[in-house]
């Protein structure tokens, strides 16, 4: 019989997703969440399958309740959406659907189980020349219905094109803007990704039709060279060499000894003035005059990994949807404190208890006298039971960092340091001298005048006190900067760097002399590598999804 757990999750991971977590929700509208393929800033997109079972899975974005609470947001999300719906070409994903229910605000778009050309890129190798080719036809096409339909795109970048079975595509329109509309994000800002931006939209403010081809330009040397030509980066001296300096020249020799009529016509895209550049009619021209109207299939190893794509992907269309809890991710089991015998039953053991539980605090007393007993002229033998139960408590305490695996001198740091050991060892612990002190301690707390005497049974207090809830590790606890997925690597900045450093260093590896900076630089790569090597991930210094998700975990 087919283990679904393992084959929904496996299937999961080939089509390019992760398992859900217990919070993510088990309805989005229509639709059920299967996985999780990524989050950011404004919210999380969902790998999902219509409830009725009907063919055919769907990318669903939901965004931050905090964001999707206001009505002005909502108005703009709506605009967003109608952008996309105007787009009619097999070169992009096809809306599907919107909605607000139960407090969500999603947003459905066709699945394409692929690679985006970054990732293409940087796990694949570079394409041949005939596949650049390729993607200067079929981008072509993309853009071509863009402008037909009176869209820019204004954030063409290697992220936001999809390489699938099926060809090349555009996604994510979240700051695409019909002529006559504003974009999603905040009004004045230079909104996109300063290598890929046009340099008139640097300038000027202005975007249109040139620019996505501007843009086009950049991706397409990057796909063919694995440089944007500008350089990478996110700052103002990239800024300014995309809108006054010409493209980088190594890069670009580069390319036109790869393929001279490439580099031709990519430079021209590249053209300072939006009236020199080709538009997406000619590029599709150009395609077919160079040999290259007819699709050339991927090279490898990418085409194998788009075939395991869409194997995963069928897998999960051929699952009914009732069965796709098995995929999520099951909530942690916490030890619960072993319950005192009931009050109403279990008549015939209470004398048994009532014995062990004498003898057991009786043994404490005599222990904690012998051990902690002052000279026979000293004050405090003149109030042994006031003394005892003080003493009791007192000096095991002291004494457990000795035994403690952890580093650090303070007890209650040592517990959370190697809490999950100290549960392993329960029940061992539980009658060994140093779980003692807590039956003590407990009587002091909870019985009214007990005052530490030995007569009061409280034989379940050592119990409780050994399997409490495993504590939250520092590194989930003390880093709450990003909560999201996104690709982070080399050369990034921000609060997503500041997670991944965070939690690095809290893990115990050091991510430079600068510490925690918020910069992705060698040694936080170096630190990464370190700890995917130790989890057994891939190891290539970038943080994806599936090292986010091992960064976040509880071991």
């Amino acid at each position: 019989m087919t283990d679904i757990p393992a084959a929904g999750g496996t299937a999961l991971r080939q089509a390019g997703a992760v398992p859900l977590l217990p919070a993510d929700p088990r309805r989005i509208g229509p639709y059920v969440p299967l996985g999780l393929l990524g989050s950011g800033g404004m919210g999380r997109v969902y790998l999902a399958r219509r409830a009725d079972d009907a063919p055919g899975l769907a990318a669903v974005k939901v965004i931050r309740p905090e964001y999707a609470d206001g009505p002005d947001f909502r108005r703009r999300f709506e605009r967003e959406a109608a952008v996309h719906g105007r787009v009619r070409t097999p070169r992009a994903p096809h809306l599907l659907g919107t909605g607000f229910d139960d407090a969500l605000l999603w947003m459905a778009t066709e699945y394409l189980p692929g690679l985006n050309l970054a990732e293409a890129v940087r796990e694949c190798g570079l394409p041949e020349p005939a596949g650049v080719w390729r993607l200067v036809a079929e981008l072509g096409e993309a853009l071509s219905a863009l402008t037909a339909a009176g869209i820019v795109h204004r954030d063409l970048k290697p992220s936001n094109v999809i390489l699938s079975p099926r060809g090349a595509h555009v996604i994510d329109f979240g700051i695409s803007r019909a002529a006559d509309s504003s974009a999603i994000t905040t009004t004045g800002n230079r909104v996109g990704t300063a290598a890929y931006m046009a340099p008139e939209y640097l300038r000027e403010g202005r975007c249109d039709a040139a620019s996505d081809v501007f843009s086009l330009g950049c991706t397409l040397v990057y796909a063919a060279t694995g440089h944007a030509p500008f350089g990478d980066g996110t700052g103002v001296d990239v800024m300014h060499r995309v809108a006054f300096e010409a493209p980088d020249t190594e890069i670009m020799a580069e390319l036109a000894q790869r393929d001279p009529a490439l580099a031709t016509l990519l430079s021209a895209c590249l053209a300072k003035d939006p009236a020199g550049r080709p538009d997406p009619r000619q590029l599709i021209d150009a395609a077919t005059a160079a040999g290259h109207g007819r699709a050339s299939d991927w090279h490898e190893p990418l085409a194998a990994r788009l075939r395991d794509r869409q194997q995963g992907c069928a897998v999960l269309e051929g699952m009914p949807v009732r069965q796709s809890p098995h995929f999520r991710t099951p909530t942690e089991p916490v030890l619960s404190p072993v319950p005192a015998p009931a009050t109403g039953s279990g008549k015939r053991r209470r004398p048994l208890l009532a014995a062990v539980a004498g003898i057991a605090v009786g043994a404490v007393a005599v222990g904690a006298f012998l051990l902690t007993r002052p000279g026979l002229d000293s004050p405090a033998a003149a109030a042994p039971t006031g003394s005892a139960g003080v003493t009791a408590s007192a000096a095991p305490t002291s004494s457990r960092p000795s035994s403690s695996p952890s580093p650090s001198g303070t007890s209650g740091s040592g517990k959370k340091k190697d809490e999950s050991r100290e549960q392993q060892a329960a029940a061992e612990k539980s009658s060994a001298p140093d779980s003692t002190p807590s039956a003590t301690a407990t009587s002091d707390g909870g019985g009214a005048g007990a005052g530490g005497r030995t007569g009061t049974p409280t034989p379940t207090a050592t119990v409780t006190k050994t399997a409490a809830p495993p504590a939250t590790p520092a590194w989930i606890s003390g880093c709450t900067y990003y909560t999201g997925t996104e690709l982070t690597e080399y050369g990034d900045k921000g609060q997503r760097v500041v997670q991944v450093q965070c939690m690095l260093t809290k893990r115990g590896y050091s991510v430079g002399g600068s510490g925690v900076d918020g910069e992705f630089g060698k040694d936080t790569r170096s630190a990464v590598k370190q700890f995917q090597s130790a989890k057994g991930l891939e190891v290539d210094g970038q943080v994806g999804p599936n090292t986010w998700a091992a960064l976040r975990s509880s071991t």
